[in-house]
């Protein structure tokens, strides 16, 4: 199924790309991709649901053929929130919408789904290796109280962070070797040779490094509370080797309407079991569909 091209204007001169499947009169499902992925990553996936979703996926800013920002401080989780707002309000406007969102997606959903810009039109969100920053720093908090060592072995899976931060080594292992070798890296993890690969994947892998300057230190060293407003479906990846599903143990107590699916995956399941991530997302949407504002 081909897809429908748009350009949204959003802030601070940002151009934002977006594709679009199936019929705009169908309840509308946005999906936001992580890092170091572009919009493609949820190709197979929204060709799934068009039949009855309108399906959008966009390039978050730096990412794809969107716009690429100047400074740090431009890829901060706020103005991610406001990237989706500029979106649904281009292409959907004065309509409810499903959310769905993977790895830095999904991190960056969370401030949409628990702050009031976009209360009363999100219907569901659903959730894969991303948590909100803030709860992710609570819950560290939390269980280094109780079990210290547990903690600090959670935290290690989190070591490429650490990386992110260094001035120079990161962008430069994109520039030499991860661009090319990436897509490797990813079929390996999944053990599924030939996965989709990312046609802007250098650029993405260097540019996308701005999501953890900006928002890690500031997030997880002044974490706040934050309230879901719709329901929250989490799907846990059981072999997940960068996330661990422990940073969910007090979901329930930010999330009242709360589901949690567990799925025998790593990080990339949206591209190695895109059939089973597509019918969570749709069966979840579909229970909580309302009619249009």
């Amino acid at each position: 199924m081909s897809s429908q091209r748009h350009w949204i204007e959003a802030a601070n001169g940002i151009r934002l790309f977006a594709a679009s499947w199936g019929n705009p009169d169908n309840m509308p499902l946005v999906l936001v991709h992580g890092y170091p992925d572009s919009h493609t990553v949820w190709e197979s996936i929204a060709t799934q649901l068009a039949d009855q979703f309108y399906v959008i996926a966009y390039d978050v800013r730096g990412a794809g053929k969107s716009t690429i920002p100047k400074h740090t401080r431009d890829y901060r989780i706020e103005l991610l929130a406001q990237d989706l707002v500029a979106v649904v309000n281009d292409l959907l406007p004065n309509r409810q919408f499903h959310l769905a969102a993977h790895d830095w997606g999904s991190i960056q959903s969370w401030e949409s789904v628990t702050t009031p810009a976009l209360q009363g039109r999100i219907l569901s969100f659903t959730t894969l290796s991303g948590p909100s920053l803030d709860h992710a720093a609570l819950t560290l908090r939390r269980q280094f109280k109780t079990m210290p060592l547990q903690t600090l072995k959670q935290l290690g899976k989190s070591w490429y962070i650490a990386g992110f931060h260094l001035p120079l080594l990161a962008p430069l292992s994109w520039r030499l070797y991860l661009g090319k070798k990436w897509h490797r890296v990813v079929d390996q993890l999944e053990r599924t040779p030939g996965l989709p690969e990312n046609p802007t994947q250098t650029s993405d892998g260097i540019y996308g490094i701005n999501l953890y300057r900006a928002n890690f230190i500031e997030r997880l060293s002044q974490p706040r509370e934050r309230i879901a407003h719709c329901p929250v479906q989490v799907i846990i990846l059981e072999k997940d080797a960068f996330v661990s599903e422990a940073y969910m143990q007090y979901l329930p107590e930010w999330v009242s309407n709360l589901t949690m699916q567990r799925l025998n995956a790593n990080h990339w399941a949206i591209l190695s079991k895109p059939d089973v991530v597509a019918t969570y997302i749709r069966e979840f949407a579909l229970a909580h569909s309302k009619l249009p504002l």
